[in-house]
C-alpha cells in the first residue's frame, strides 16, 4: 500500500470534516443568532433544529475526522448538507443581487455531499478507528 493510499483517506476526511466542525462550534458560540436565522426561514422548532445541526456538524465532523462510525456519520452529514442546501440556499427564490451567491453555496453543499458519499461507499481508510480498507 502506497503512502497516498494509506494517508489519503485520512487527509480527505479531515478536509471534508473541518468545515462542519468549525460551523458547529460557530453555531454554539452564536447560538441565539443560529436560532434566529433558522426561525427567519419559517422552519418549525428552530431551537431544536439548531441543536440537531450542532450535533450533526460538530459530532459528525469529529467522528469523521477520527474515522469512527465514518460511513454512518458521512451518510448523516450528506443528508444534512443536501437538506441545508435546499432550505437555506434557495437561489431560485433569492433576490437577483443574492442569487449568484446562494447558487455558489448551494453547489458547495452538493459538492460536500458528494465527498461524503465517497466515504459512505469506500469507508474511512486504514488510518482510522474503523480501519476500513
Amino acid at each position: 500500500m502506497t503512502y497516498l493510499e494509506k494517508s489519503g483517506p485520512l487527509f480527505g476526511r479531515v478536509l471534508i470534516a473541518l468545515i462542519f466542525v468549525l460551523s458547529g462550534v460557530s453555531k454554539i458560540t452564536g447560538y441565539d443568532g443560529t436560532v434566529g436565522y433558522i426561525a427567519s426561514k419559517h422552519l418549525p422548532f428552530p431551537a431544536l433544529a439548531a441543536i440537531a445541526a450542532i450535533v450533526v456538524e460538530l459530532g459528525g465532523g469529529l467522528l469523521l475526522m477520527l474515522g469512527w462510525r465514518a460511513r454512518l456519520s458521512a451518510a448523516a452529514m450528506a443528508l444534512f448538507t443536501i437538506a441545508a442546501a435546499v432550505l437555506f440556499h434557495d437561489f431560485w427564490a433569492a433576490a437577483p443581487d443574492a442569487a449568484q451567491n446562494q447558487m455558489i453555496h448551494f453547489m458547495k453543499n452538493l459538492s460536500m455531499a458528494g465527498g461524503l458519499l465517497m466515504v459512505v461507499v469506500h469507508g474511512s481508510g486504514p488510518l482510522s478507528v474503523d480501519r476500513q480498507d
